[in-house]
Formats: C-alpha cells, sequence, structure tokens
C-alpha cells in the first residue's frame, strides 16, 4: 500500500525534512546579513537554529536504516561519508558564524563556507539515492529546492515574529525574504509540472508512474500526488504572495500569521514529496 510504503521511510524523510531546514534557514541568514538591516539577534538566534537542526540531521544520518524493501531507489553507500562530513562542516561553520555575528562581525565568509557545505550535503545526499548522474541531477535540484522552501519559510516565520518585538525594525528583510519564498514556491510549482509530465524518478517508469506524460496524477500514488499539488504548493504560493502583500503594508502581525499558517503547508509538502521520492521513486 502507498501509505505504508511511505511510512516505512519515515527515516530518510526525517533527514530530508531537518537537512532542508538547517541549509534552507541559514540560505536566509547569509542573504539578510548581506542584504538587508536585519537585527544581530535575528540573524545569531536564526543560525543556532540552522546548527541545531544541522545536528538533528546528522544524528539522523548516522542512523539511517537500510531501504525498505520495494523501493525503486538505489543506494550508493560511496557518499555516505563525504555527506555525513559535509554535514559537519555545515554544523561547525553555522556556529562559527553565529559567534561572530554575536561579536558584531560582518560573518560573510564563515556564513558562505557554511552555506557552499549545507549545498554540498544535499548534492552528496542526490548522488548516494540518486542512482546514475541522469538521476542524481533532477534530485539535487528537488533537494535544494526542497531546502529553500522548506528552511526559507521557517526563517521567515521568525523573521516575522521578530517584529513583535522590535517594533522599529524596517520592513524591508520581512518583504525580501517573503518575496524570496514567493519566487522558490512557484519555482516548485514549475518543476512540479516538468517531473509529473516528463515522469521524473526511477519509479515513474512502472506502476507508480501511471501511464503516459501526466500518469503520476491518476496512478497509484494519485492521492498523495494530489495532496502534494494542492496542500503542499498552490496552497503556500497563495498564502506565500499574502504574506508579501501584508508585510509591504506593514501590517506585520497578519504577515506573521500567514507565514505561520505557511510553515506548516510548506513542511507538509516536504514531507509529501520526501515520501513519494523513497516510496514510490516519483519526483514531484
Amino acid at each position: 500500500m502507498p501509505a505504508e510504503q511511505i511510512a516505512s521511510n519515515l527515516a530518510l524523510i526525517n533527514w530530508t525534512v531537518l537537512t532542508g531546514l538547517a541549509v534552507g534557514s541559514f540560505a536566509v541568514v547569509v542573504l539578510a546579513r548581506i542584504a538587508t538591516a536585519a537585527t544581530r539577534g535575528y540573524l545569531g538566534f536564526t543560525a543556532l537554529c540552522a546548527a541545531g537542526f544541522g545536528i538533528l540531521a546528522w544524528l539522523s544520518d548516522t542512523g539511517l536504516p537500510p531501504l525498505a524493501a520495494g523501493s525503486p531507489v538505489t543506494v550508493d553507500a560511496a557518499f555516505d561519508l563525504p555527506r555525513r562530513i559535509a554535514l559537519v562542516l555545515f554544523i561547525v561553520l553555522a556556529i562559527v558564524t553565529m559567534l561572530a555575528i554575536a561579536r558584531r562581525q560582518r560573518a560573510i565568509l564563515p556564513g558562505l563556507g557554511a552555506l557552499a557545505a549545507g549545498v554540498a550535503t544535499l548534492v552528496l545526499g542526490a548522488l548516494t539515492w540518486g542512482g546514475d548522474l541522469a538521476g542524481a541531477i533532477p534530485l539535487a535540484i528537488q533537494l535544494l529546492v526542497l531546502a529553500m522552501a522548506t528552511g526559507g519559510v521557517f526563517a521567515a516565520m521568525i523573521l516575522g515574529h521578530w517584529y513583535l518585538v522590535t517594533p522599529k525594525l524596517p520592513e524591508a528583510p520581512l518583504v525580501l525574504v517573503s518575496r524570496r519564498l514567493l519566487w522558490i514556491v512557484g519555482i516548485q510549482v514549475l518543476l512540479f509540472v516538468g517531473w509529473v509530465g516528463f515522469g521524473a524518478g526511477p519509479g515513474a517508469g512502472g506502476a507508480a508512474g501511471g501511464a503516459g506524460p501526466f500518469g503520476a496524477l491518476g496512478g497509484p500514488w494519485a492521492l498523495f500526488v494530489w495532496l502534494r499539488l494542492i496542500v503542499g504548493l498552490i496552497f503556500p504560493l497563495v498564502v506565500s504572495w499574502a504574506a508579501v502583500q501584508t508585510a509591504r503594508s506593514r501590517s506585520m502581525e497578519s504577515a506573521t500569521g500567514l507565514l505561520y499558517i505557511d510553515v506548516g503547508a510548506i513542511a507538509s509538502g516536504t514531507i509529501l514529496a520526501a515520501g513519494l521520492y523513497f516510496g514510490a521513486g516519483l519526483l514531484v
């Protein structure tokens, strides 16, 4: 049963969500540090959260079980150690960045280094579970975009909450972060159309993918594919657009409330996307 196959790969879904939260939220720290007047308190706290998510992801990574029986995904264990090393490097540099920000330093170099290590972790994850290079490249794109959405919406929600305790903070940081989040979700919608339309993923050519272009929309996994589209993409796209508009009008309480809703919707979409890949071999 599809639900049972998703449940049997919860460890890998957990890795995807935690790593995405870590790398995506830290990407917002780097962006906000370079391009906005976000406060040191917000930047340091979000960097600390990213490091914490990274530690949880590392604990998840070191305890990953074998793939569940029936999964069309293959594993290349040669990338396990490099992936874990990259993740540890991300954690260390994220902490260094947080400490540097606390000391009133710009912390651009350690921030960019941590971000590069985080991206490397996701790319090495794609090489681990993507099969050959032709499968690893689209999976790397998927993992990177999932991270930017999942971690990005978490960091945007924290930033919105910061306005409740720092009312004089200009609206530009939240507008910028919310607008970038809207772009990322829009990219995810376009990728969904491409993935489903061309049948991307190691399981798309079999029964899991249905028959012909967009076959996954009517195959045995159709319920979860539609939930990914409606709950995890279309709904967050509307909410993210509304968050940008309310932030621009400086209705920060409304923007923060919308971003709280967005966190749940985008996280649900990430869980569905990871479950469909590791359970059915479908990129959505």
